[in-house]
């Protein structure tokens, strides 16, 4: 039959192994090592504490793993960093001299730019 179909005997009787399910052990470890980390490891930091325990276990499984235990480490969100900026540096004349009474209104507008975080995301005010 193998002759007719030409296959080998050697792919008929091939039968795939079955991948051996440690995600159902390994997620609670991972889950424990993240929460005794005060939830600040990541992937590369998972990895090392289970080769301590004696298991082998790539990086791309350990954040699967996270990924579906919804496990997010504080380092993964992107920070805010301010940059100085080469802008604005230039002299700018003092035209009012600081005397901000003025006889007209709106003849100078003043201003100032601050910024404010909330809900984890960094957000302008300006004042007039």
């Amino acid at each position: 039959m193998c002759s007719v179909l030409q296959l080998s005997r050697a792919t008929y009787y091939y039968e795939a192994k079955q991948a051996q399910d440690t995600v159902d052990e390994l997620s609670p470890l991972v889950k424990e090592i993240f929460r005794e980390s005060r939830q600040n490891y990541g992937t590369r930091k998972i990895k090392v504490e289970l080769k301590k325990l004696g298991y082998v276990i790539s990086r791309r499984r350990i954040g699967r793993i996270m990924q579906n235990q919804g496990l997010v480490s504080n380092y993964t969100i992107a920070q805010f960093k301010p940059k100085r900026v080469s802008c604005n540096e230039e002299n700018i004349s003092n035209e009012l001299n600081r005397q901000f009474n003025q006889q007209e209104e709106l003849a100078v507008v003043v201003s100032d730019l601050t910024y404010v975080r909330v809900n984890k995301k960094w957000n302008y005010v300006c004042l007039l």
